[in-house]
């Protein structure tokens, strides 16, 4: 043992049979398990990645509301509730997260709490991410904006429900849990094509800031089929314990995807009130 840490004996913790190292003992006290935040083991750079984008995202959002805001006269509360709701779902999801890779070795039954409350916290990403770009894109057709919220509320509400329930919790199911969450993921693309359709790809760019969509959706798909496959570790077993797993690969592109999103976000925004949208 090394400054708290158990490098392969404690197997109870482990769901990942390639990552052979750097497992933490049970701690049975959560003040000891945000201890092990002082220490390297194969859960720092899970619990960093996201906690250090929480803060990252959490300051962004205080930025960019002091220089949004005033930027047009035309600026409303929608934009603020627009960019409210991604922020929301953000640190919600970046937060779960890292206080479940932070409190995963306190024991089994918290172990299970916090995990699924980390994909309530991926749910929350998705949906927080789905409610603005509808909102741009849709900015004249509140009828089609408003189905669309209603279908992302409605898979958000399905895609929980498996992440609660205990028969898809465990490892055996992680395929499925994750082809769910690429599914909602997915979903995003409907209102794009939906959009080329009635206004051409020009102007879905201008709205939605497409090319930047399409950045977020490829960096959360490479991420969760990295994450499926249990590449590189797979490849090379107890190589990439401590750095370069792909549950780390898919948190480092989960903060590259919803930094793409936050982009297009701003690009939408400046581009509804620089150019205009004309409702009819």
């Amino acid at each position: 043992m090394d400054c708290g840490r158990i490098w392969v004996a404690n197997v109870g913790f482990r769901d990942n049979h390639f990552i052979r190292s750097g497992y933490r003992p049970a701690t049975a006290s959560y003040l000891k398990s945000l201890k092990s935040l002082s220490y390297w083991h194969n859960e720092t750079v899970n619990i960093y990645s996201h906690l250090l984008g929480a803060v990252f995202f959490g300051v962004l959002s205080s930025i960019l509301y002091a220089t949004l805001s005033p930027r047009y006269p035309s600026a409303s509360t929608g934009d603020i509730y627009a960019f409210l709701s991604f922020f929301i779902g953000c640190l919600f999801c970046l937060g779960m997260s890292a206080f479940y890779h932070t409190v995963s070795n306190h024991s089994h039954e918290a172990a299970k709490l916090w995990n699924v409350l980390d994909y309530v916290g991926i749910v929350g990403l998705i949906t927080g991410s789905f409610i603005p770009s509808v909102y741009y894109g849709f900015k004249c057709e509140t009828l089609i904006r408003d189905g669309y919220w209603i279908m992302i509320c409605t898979i958000a509400i399905a895609c929980a429900t498996v992440s609660v329930h205990p028969h898809f919790r465990t490892p055996k199911y992680r395929p499925v849990r994750t082809s769910m969450f690429v599914a909602m993921g997915l979903s995003g693309v409907l209102p794009i094509v939906h959009g080329i359709q009635l206004h051409g790809i020009e102007e879905v760019e201008r709205r939605s800031a497409m090319s930047w969509l399409l950045a977020e959706g490829a960096a959360y798909l490479v991420g969760a089929l990295l994450y499926a496959a249990r590449v590189p570790e797979r490849l090379m077993p107890g190589k990439f314990d401590i750095v370069g797993s792909s549950h780390q690969i898919f948190h480092m592109l989960v903060l590259v995807g919803a930094g793409c999103h936050l982009k297009g976000m701003v690009v939408s925004f400046d581009n509804a009130h620089s150019n205009g949208v004309q409702c009819p």
